[in-house]
């Protein structure tokens, strides 16, 4: 107001102003927002907008800087540290032979190969190589690099790429605690956490860490792996120049692969990188951070060629006999409980929590019974066929102690690749090795070694239109040998005489079931709806027998499926005095911790099958098999022996044939069990191979396993007889033949390796070779001394029908040596085993 008291007047707008003027009102400068005035001076008005701009601009900065600072106080309470990933906390578990030293085997989950090594154990070298090629300021930063982080959000945003340079903790955070995936999200999570990681674990922890889970390409997971993947030898044996190729691979696992790289190793970018590593450490060494001991001179040496890598052998952890090896491992482990019943181990437990596997099993012998059997059988016949598996021949054998029952060796037969049927465990008709728990079973009951039985081919089972038949049919004779009216049981087992064992199967207390109860104490599982009958501890591999039937009236001739593995147990039986061993694979398992999660315990399983005096005597009449009747060629080892054969077959009439060949027998320290099969287990092998007997390929291949395994041991006797008689339950069998006295050994210079170790010399008796269709292979005397005609031991044409040799086709009776056709029914028919 004017000193009048009136208001002055209020100026124009340019440019129109509210009343309407046409130009007269006064312009807004639009510069005015910024307190900038329209002064004429426009140098000034610049300045003043940029100091404005820089003002709010910082401003801006702070308030997204609280704001980032909000944020990441935010992550970092919200973001826990979480479990870590189960694959990445796996452990391999590692399957040892016997003595816990020489490695078998590993399970491991899916194809991830792991071994983590402790803080102390993790050597000091590998440490300081893992520094110098993935993370040199290591020991300074806090478990992030900023610069690197900002580095690979740059290049992301340029190239649109989701990598980036990361610490050693961020890769250990992201091989434990995260997934593999490139995401912002991700790294967000990966820095968070490895800020945690660096505040509760010691920079050891961590690299030790890493250096347990990063990949290190083969399948590799750690370095102990890798260090048995490319060098064949534990992590704590490398040197300066292997140290540092591993961790040079680790920038690229597969690229970086040696073997890939071609012959020309030295030319390749791996030395490049591994000259990098060398020279990082050198770099830690100089300052004072290194902590392993190395000089200049053997780095600069070090850096002029990479190490010799070991040319990678073929992926052979299941190949061979290895994938059978672990399988029999890991079954067993399955099968153990604790006093609750409750499962000792799962298989997760078994594949990926570092658990240590003590085996009873022997390298040697597992690689005596792979080169037996490759030296013994026909060249020309193929283990494995893939375009027609009926042409393949299968051989099965297994290696028992005979003092504790442990399983030190066996051949499963094709290699594991190619199909994973273990023959050892998978088993074949018993034929005629069920002999001698008949035997055993008669001995127990009262009869003696010298109690009589008929050897006359054509007995008739009562009850029942089958006839028993022996060895040797002809047209002439369809029914067999005929070895006399009375036979003694040891002349009985010499020659495998059919009717003899089914006599007196018949003459038991309880019969057939005396046998077969006899039996499965020994050692043969039952069929698995019989099994409430086995003892309650028992364990065998298989767990069943698939037609070990109690209700077999033949059982005594041998038509149940048996595995070598519980066969050769079960002669064991007989040989350790009557005493049933447990049959195992399994000695003891440690955790990753140390402690022992289990160990055999001898006692377990362990029980009496047979009475001494029953196993003595059962075990003379086997020696003599071997010394004088069908089992003879396995009587040429160092050791004595005792044994038997078996030739099973199964079908009746024109469609019966041979099935298994057999031989079982045992030293006193060992026992083992040979069986010959073809296709899917109950192949023909007449006509297919050229002999087809127990006494032929099986008992030399077992002289060839058992030769090998017990020259070297101290020589051991078996006991004498016991000449059991006792109260015969049944009349009409007193002793006819008197046991011909032993001959008194006579110089010559013509000595057996046995007699010699013995002391003794005496003339090698050669068995002759027979032909006829059974294991009762004998060389002469089927009755009154005569030798069988010529028509008897000759082997039948292709086009004669199988009537002619295996059995009579009208009365459809049991097939000759120990066999019943594979079933023999009360119609008279007889039923083909079926696997």
């Amino acid at each position: 107001m004017d000193r009048l008291g009136q208001r002055p007047a209020r100026p124009e707008r340019r440019g129109g102003g509210i009343s309407g003027g046409s130009g007269g009102g006064m312009g807004r400068d639009p510069k005015s927002a910024f307190g900038v005035g329209d002064h004429g001076d426009g140098e000034l008005d610049k300045k003043a907008l940029a100091v404005r701009i820089g003002k709010i601009a910082g401003i801006c900065a702070l308030v997204l800087a609280l704001i980032g600072s909000a944020a990441v106080i935010i992550s970092y309470n919200m973001i826990s540290i979480p479990s870590a990933n189960a694959a990445f906390q796996a452990e391999s578990s590692f399957v040892y032979y016997a003595g816990g030293k020489k490695e078998v085997g590993r399970f491991q989950a899916g194809d991830q190969n792991r071994d983590a090594l402790s803080v102390d154990e993790m050597p000091a070298l590998v440490k300081d190589a893992a520094v110098a090629a993935e993370d040199r300021s290591f020991y300074e930063n806090n478990g992030i690099d900023l610069k690197g982080i900002a580095r690979t959000l740059f290049s992301n945003a340029t190239t649109g790429s989701q990598g980036g340079a990361s610490t050693i903790t961020q890769q250990y955070v992201k091989n434990l605690y995260l997934s593999q995936e490139r995401t912002y999200s991700r790294k967000v999570k990966e820095a968070v956490i490895s800020l945690k990681i660096s505040r509760q674990k010691s920079k050891d922890e961590i690299l030790t860490g890493y250096l347990n889970t990063v990949y290190f390409g083969r399948g590799a997971y750690g370095v102990q792996a890798a260090a048995k993947t490319y060098f064949r030898k534990s992590a704590q044996d490398l040197d300066i120049k292997e140290a540092a190729a591993l961790t040079a691979i680790l920038n690229n696992p597969n690229g970086f692969d040696p073997e890939k790289a071609g012959a020309d190793a030295g030319g390749t970018e791996l030395l490049g990188r591994y000259q990098y590593v060398l020279k990082g450490m050198g770099e830690l060494k100089s300052q004072g951070k290194a902590l392993s001991d190395y000089d200049e001179a053997t780095l600069e040496k070090s850096k002029a060629a990479l190490p010799k890598f070991p040319k990678p052998k073929a992926d052979s952890r299941l190949g061979g006999q290895k994938g059978h090896a672990l399988t029999l491992v890991k079954n067993e482990l399955k099968s153990l409980k604790n006093e609750n019943g409750e499962p000792l181990f799962t298989e997760e437990e078994i594949d990926s929590k570092g658990l240590k596997v003590t085996t009873t099993l022997s390298a040697k012998a597992m690689k005596t019974a792979e080169d037996a059997v490759t030296d013994v059988r026909p060249e020309d016949k193929k283990a494995y066929n893939e375009k027609n598996e009926k042409n393949a021949l299968h051989v099965g054998a297994a290696t028992v102690d005979v003092k504790t029952g442990a399983l030190k060796g066996f051949y499963g037969g094709q290699d594991y690749l190619q199909s994973q049927i273990n023959w050892a465990a998978n088993g074949g008709m018993a034929g005629s090795t069920m002999k001698p728990f008949t035997m055993a079973a008669a001995l127990d009951a009262g009869y003696s070694l010298k109690d009589t039985w008929t050897g006359e081919g054509g007995m008739e089972i009562p009850g029942t239109d089958l006839v028993v038949r022996n060895s040797g049919q002809s047209d002439a004779d369809p029914t067999g040998h005929s070895y006399g009216k009375h036979v003694t049981g040891i002349k009985a087992m010499e020659e495998s005489i059919n009717t003899s064992f089914v006599e007196m199967s018949q003459a038991l207390p309880n019969n057939h079931r005396d046998v077969w109860e006899q039996a499965v104490k020994a050692g043969i599982p039952p069929m698995e709806q019989s099994a409430k009958d086995a003892p309650a501890d028992y364990r065998s591999m298989p767990a069943y027998s698939p037609d070990m039937d109690p209700t077999d009236y033949l059982v005594t001739l041998g038509k149940a499926q048996v595995s070598p593995i519980n066969m050769a147990n079960s002669f064991a039986t007989i040989a350790n005095g009557g005493v049933r061993n447990t049959v195992h694979i399994v000695s003891k398992v440690v955790d990753a911790e140390g402690n022992v999660k289990y160990e055999w315990n001898q006692r377990d399983g362990e029980e009496r099958a047979m009475s001494e005096d029953a196993a003595d005597d059962t075990s003379y009449a086997l020696q003599q098999v071997v010394k004088d009747g069908t089992g003879r060629s396995a009587g040429v080892i160092a050791q004595p022996a005792a044994g038997k054969t078996g030739t099973a077959t199964m079908g009746s009439g024109d469609e019966s044939y041979v099935s298994s060949a057999w031989f079982a027998g045992y030293t006193p320290q060992l026992a083992t069990a040979v069986m010959y099969v073809r296709g899917t287990g109950n192949g023909r092998l007449d006509g297919w191979l050229d002999s087809y007997y127990g006494a032929s390929y099986p008992a030399e291949t077992w002289a060839a396993i058992m030769g090998e395994l017990t020259d070297d041991m101290d020589l051991e006797e078996f006991p004498e007889p016991a000449w059991m008689d006792g109260e015969a339950p049944e009349d009409g069998h007193d002793p006819s033949l008197i046991v011909t006295p032993t001959p008194t050994p006579t110089p010559s210079e013509d000595c057996s390796k046995k007699d010699e170790r013995k002391g003794l010399c005496i003339p090698i008796e050669e068995p002759e070779e027979t032909q006829s269709p059974s294991d009762g292979a004998t060389d002469g005397d089927p009755g009154e001394g005569t030798t069988p005609d010529e028509s008897e031991s000759t082997d039948p044409e292709v086009t004669e029908t199988a009537c002619d040799w295996f059995g009579d086709c009208e009365s459809s009776s049991p097939p000759a040596d120990g066999n019943n056709g594979g079933g023999n029914n009360d119609t008279g028919t007889a039923e083909g085993a079926t696997q």
